[in-house]
């Protein structure tokens, strides 16, 4: 169906080259019913929307919320004006849907870490103690950490799905690496760039 993905594609011989992107060719294919092509969307971004997430939520709810993103963006994608920006936009579909999220649960109580933590074994509670910690941080540093070294995103890859720029990634893994380690009291936690 949509052979040039990836590639140029000229409309005419005489018109100038249109870079189209994969992932607009897929917003294309969406936007023509082709469901296939929205699970391969979600198969590229998935681990990006989850650790948005898991950045702004309680772990429990991250996987719903997942869900939720993905519909959200599969109703409003007639909505979006490029879809070369596509990795972008369904970011913030994803932080507006965390700050709904926490806007509608004002009023239910939320478990303490303690509690949270009571049942768990030790490699999982220092998990859960360095995800409490990276949360946290500044915002500008959460995302990027959970997307890299939760999701095991590289850093071209979050630059490329977000929207940032590779410059900024780079600086703020670094920053937020940082500043974890001097929360962790100097522990040493392997960089994986």
């Amino acid at each position: 169906m949509l052979h040039a993905i990836g590639t140029n594609m000229s409309a005419t011989a005489s018109s100038p080259q249109v870079e189209i992107s994969a992932d607009a060719a897929l917003v294309a294919a969406v936007r023509a019913g082709d469901r296939d092509a929205f699970g391969r969307l979600y198969d590229a971004y998935s681990r990006m929307v989850h650790g948005i997430l898991l950045a702004r939520v309680p772990y429990g709810e991250v996987d719903d919320l997942v869900q939720d993103v993905f519909l959200v963006a599969l109703r409003k994608i007639e909505s979006l004006r490029d879809a070369n920006l596509f990795g972008p936009w369904l970011a913030m579909i994803t932080r507006n849907r965390a700050m709904d999220f926490h806007r509608r649960s004002r009023d239910t109580a939320e478990l303490t870490d303690d509690i949270a933590t009571a049942n768990v074994t030790a490699p999982e509670a220092e998990a859960t103690e360095v995800l409490n910690l990276i949360r946290q941080l500044p915002e500008a540093y959460r995302e990027p950490l959970i997307l890299r070294f939760v999701e095991g995103m590289t850093g071209p890859e979050i630059a490329e799905r977000t929207g940032l720029a590779p410059a900024s990634v780079r600086v703020n893994i670094h920053r937020g690496m940082k500043l974890l380690r001097e929360r962790l009291g100097g522990t040493k936690i392997e960089r994986e760039h």
